[in-house]
């Protein structure tokens, strides 16, 4: 795995996780770094495509709200981006951070103590959705009548 891939996933992770969640295992991660705005979160609104079936013709399916935010540390230099959905600058200003301490030597950490357990969080909400859905799903059979 490269480490763009590595990159690409956490980012991910950080857009897709729920506020509260990444705002607990944040803080549970410590003081938080020194660092200045390099874009400060700012809120706007982004086309988003789709296609059907994934492989026809891309379409705009609509417009949606995210929030995007750089900033770089004090005492490193590496620089966090983040863009996320909504309008949550607190959320935006966290994932920045997360992405630039991932880059830092505190990236192991960070990733045990940050990433692990929101990404089981995560896992484990899905798991529950799925179980949910499954526990309504319908079994359809057709019982043949014996004529030929």
């Amino acid at each position: 795995m490269t480490g763009h891939d590595t990159r690409q996933e956490w980012m991910g992770l950080l857009a897709r996780a729920p506020a509260k969640a990444l705002d607990e295992v944040w803080t549970a991660f410590g003081e938080e770094p020194a660092f200045t705005w390099l874009r400060p979160p700012e809120t706007g609104g982004v086309m988003v495509r789709g296609r059907m079936g994934g492989t026809g013709a891309a379409f705009n399916l609509g417009e949606m709200t995210v929030t995007r935010c750089a900033l770089r540390l004090a005492d490193g230099g590496a620089v966090g981006h983040a863009y996320v959905q909504g309008r949550d600058k607190a959320k935006a200003r966290q994932a920045a951070l997360v992405d630039a301490v991932m880059q830092t030597e505190r990236a192991e950490d960070c990733r045990e103590r940050v990433l692990t357990p929101l990404a089981a969080q995560m896992e484990a909400a899905r798991r529950a959705r799925a179980a949910r859905a499954a526990a309504t799903r319908v079994e359809f059979f057709t019982m043949v009548r014996g004529e030929d």
